[in-house]
């Protein structure tokens, strides 16, 4: 039997950057409390856009953005669906994160692919604040990139949620000067958030005047290519070896 040379020993592998992202996101949200909750990528109208408050004339139904199949179901376009489904199976309080990959019909950039990943988070029980929101996101937040990192939340609309907020971070690059990265403004936009709107909870059949709740969704590409500097995040789905063999 012919031996194997040092020079063609089988190298070890690598988990995709992706991957390594969803794992280390997860498992803070696990070590701050939170259940995984997962659902289908296969979607119906209902779960994907009725019961989450986004009306019929949405943008977001247009055909440009939502893969629509033949059977009149679709490719979830978030993992926002994944909270429908779970709050009409379960009693509050309760808080979980939904990671999942989802799909929308749009032009490929440096920085929007047709499919991606997100994570759902959803917490509901008595007297949900968005305080609460404040602390979970901001302790993920430097938990994720470093202790020393400088968020802000802004007003921002959801139809899910109300009020709703979007979370920045100070740029890594220019450290808040301003630089190409970040469209000058130093900072970049992290993640999308709010309080769980009434009608939300009152289509899962929850009465939203015993609970509250607050949500938030992020893009793991984001993550991952503010993590790792990767600037263009179709090169997640190139295959290459050598981005891979990085991490």
């Amino acid at each position: 039997m012919a031996i194997m040379s040092d020079t063609e020993k089988i190298q070890p592998g690598h988990l995709h950057p992706i991957t390594q992202t969803i794992e280390d996101v997860v498992r803070v949200f696990t070590e701050l409390g939170f259940s995984i909750a997962t659902g289908t990528e296969m979607e119906d109208e209902y779960h994907n856009f009725d019961a989450l408050n986004i009306p019929k004339d949405h943008p977001a139904r247009d055909a440009q953005d939502t893969f629509w199949l033949k059977n009149g179901k679709l490719m979830r376009t978030h993992t926002s669906p994944v909270q429908i489904h779970y709050m009409k199976s379960h009693k509050p309080p309760f808080q979980i994160v939904a990671p999942g990959k989802v799909f929308r019909h749009e032009a490929t950039d440096r920085t929007h692919e047709v499919q991606f990943h997100q994570i759902e988070g959803l917490a509901v029980g008595k007297d949900v604040s968005m305080a609460n929101l404040k602390y979970y996101l901001d302790t993920f937040l430097k938990r994720i990139f470093g202790q020393d990192l400088e968020t802000q939340f802004r007003p921002g609309f959801f139809p899910f949620v109300e009020p709703g907020v979007e979370i920045d971070v100070k740029c890594f690059r220019c450290k808040g000067d301003g630089c190409p990265t970040c469209s000058h403004s130093g900072w970049i936009e992290i993640l999308g958030a709010g309080m769980v709107h009434p009608s939300v909870l009152e289509n899962v059949g929850i009465n939203p005047n015993e609970f509250s709740g607050f949500a938030f969704g992020l893009g793991i590409e984001r993550i991952a290519m503010l993590r790792y500097g990767v600037d263009d995040v179709r090169l997640f789905y190139t295959g290459d070896l050598r981005l891979t063999n990085q991490f």
